[in-house]
């Protein structure tokens, strides 16, 4: 996986980075879990703290874009994003017995 970041700026009013990127992938495309990872290490920020809004591919492409958002505490992230995107991602428990 090879990143590209598009554009980076500063939200002051919400205390957070808002991130474009580009991603070249081969194979299958990669999972939200393993962008966050990457783009966490790429940044060097915590995974906490970073909320990934889109992911978008074309037919036949093997290049993704996406944007997200990096916030400064964990506190201003509850605040201000919704609760489905930041669930969104993370694997769900599995249930014994099924």
């Amino acid at each position: 996986m090879e990143f590209e970041v598009t554009r980076d700026t500063r939200n002051e009013l919400l205390t957070r980075r808002e991130v474009d990127f580009n991603l070249r992938f081969d194979g299958a495309t990669p999972s939200r879990m393993q962008v966050i990872g990457k783009l966490a290490a790429l940044l060097n920020v915590s995974d906490k703290n970073l909320v990934l809004d889109s992911m978008k591919t074309s037919f036949g492409m093997t290049v993704l874009r996406g944007t997200a958002r990096i916030y400064d505490s964990e506190d201003g992230k509850k605040k201000v994003e919704r609760d489905y995107l930041m669930a969104r991602g993370i694997p769900k428990p599995t249930e014994e017995g099924a």
